[in-house]
């Protein structure tokens, strides 16, 4: 039952982060596509755009494909979990918590189920487990979370300043 629930856990995470970095890269079901997905890096002050933009949707589209699949299952994780962060410091922390008001409810619990996931493995029921690939614990975890939060601190830290507001003059 463990093994079936991890499935579980991994197809709706994964399958959401797909669609997600599909909107980005592909523009598919209503999404910006990659050109769309650059503008909004731009408006989100972040430089280069275009870098962060292919990082962003591919990591939310590949880190989708390998949760689905259950492979590399650690660094699905943390490029999941880079995304999320980036998303709650940029647009949903300012809206509070409630996803109803654009807060960052929902990629909490993103973050809660992919951390959930890099801790236990992606069970029995994935390629990971087909393949005998098993990266050293902890230090995979660790590693990866130090890359996260540099990689995270690297895009925040890229952005343009603010302009300041123009005042009339009389």
């Amino acid at each position: 039952m463990v093994a079936v629930g991890l499935l579980i856990l991994r197809f709706a995470i994964g399958g959401i982060l797909f669609g997600h970095g599909a909107q980005k890269v592909f523009g598919w079901w209503g999404g910006p596509g990659l050109a769309g997905w650059t503008q909004a890096m731009t408006r989100m002050r972040i430089r280069p755009p275009r870098a962060w933009a292919l990082i962003s949707a591919f990591g939310e589209l590949g880190g989708g494909t390998l949760l689905i699949l259950g492979l590399l299952t650690p660094l699905a994780c943390a490029a999941i979990a880079a995304s999320m962060l980036v998303a709650i410091m940029l647009v949903h922390l300012p809206k509070g918590f409630w996803v109803t008001k654009g807060g960052y409810e929902f990629n909490l619990s993103i973050l809660g189920a992919i951390a959930a996931l890099a801790l236990v493995g992606p069970g029995d029921a994935s390629l990971d487990a087909a393949l005998r690939i098993h990266l050293p614990e902890p230090a995979t975890l660790i590693v990866l979370t130090i890359a996260v939060i540099l990689g995270v601190a690297v895009a925040l830290g890229s952005r343009k300043p603010a302009e300041a507001p123009k005042t009339e003059t009389a």
